[in-house]
């Protein structure tokens, strides 16, 4: 289900303020897309979320060509297999954010890679170490540093998406390593809770690096009791 465009603006906007006014963004690091009925809204090329005019967004038909707005980010074609990958176990998927939160981008520069992307397999982020993180946002597949914007970036995104989507547990959410998250939902507030849940969860991470992650017997529960997607 995709956004009425006024309000996906305005939306956009306001995400993007909020984000940069808290330190999850900065400069003209990030970007924001919504998906719409004839296309998807997304941030400039090097704007700075904090200071978005939703005149100036960039719309893309659904195609992927530009119709208006300044010139599109550089990661557009991520979002869009996001969208394409994601709605297949979640329709209702409209949002897609990207920053380059600190703790983050930390957390990633400790953790040992793995090296079957190729076929959609990645190590997760982070483990489960809040009820919260696995409620809310789930199992997070950890992506092998590429530059931004390269066209490699979305197709490997979408094989980790689709391989957790046949393992049982959609995802919300991918880290490229040192450079950010990417996460999605139904609508730039829950898109942004995620985000803001992952952000706080490897800030744990780093101030606890030795904590215990919850067990089994309590990771079963949150599936019973929430529909956790772990």
């Amino acid at each position: 289900m995709s956004l009425n465009e006024a309000h996906a603006r305005e939306a956009i906007c306001a995400v993007g303020a909020s984000l940069f006014a808290r330190g999850y963004v900065h400069a003209t690091a990030g970007n924001i897309s919504v998906r719409v009925d004839d296309g998807i809204l997304i941030t400039p090329t090097d704007a700075c979320l904090g200071q978005l005019d939703p005149a100036r967004l960039a719309k893309l038909d659904a195609n992927g060509v530009q119709v208006s707005g300044d010139k599109a980010s550089k990661t557009w074609r991520l979002h869009q297999a996001i969208y394409q990958a994601a709605c297949v176990a979640d329709p209702q998927t409209a949002c897609v954010i990207h920053t380059h939160s600190r703790h983050c981008v930390a957390w990633s520069l400790r953790q040992p890679l793995a090296t079957q992307e190729g076929q959609g397999v990645a190590p997760d982020f982070l483990p489960p170490l809040t009820p919260y993180f696995v409620m809310k946002v789930g199992h997070v597949p950890h992506l092998s540093y590429q530059r931004p914007g390269d066209p490699v970036v979305a197709d490997r995104v979408a094989q980790a998406i689709a391989h957790h989507q046949r393992l049982g547990h959609p995802i919300r959410a991918v880290m490229l390593n040192r450079l950010g998250p990417n996460v999605w939902h139904a609508n730039p507030s829950l898109a942004m809770a995620v985000l803001e849940e992952l952000e706080e969860t490897a800030q744990l991470a780093l101030l606890q690096p030795e904590a215990m992650p919850l067990a089994e017997t309590q990771i079963q529960s949150l599936r019973e009791h929430f529909a956790a997607r772990w």
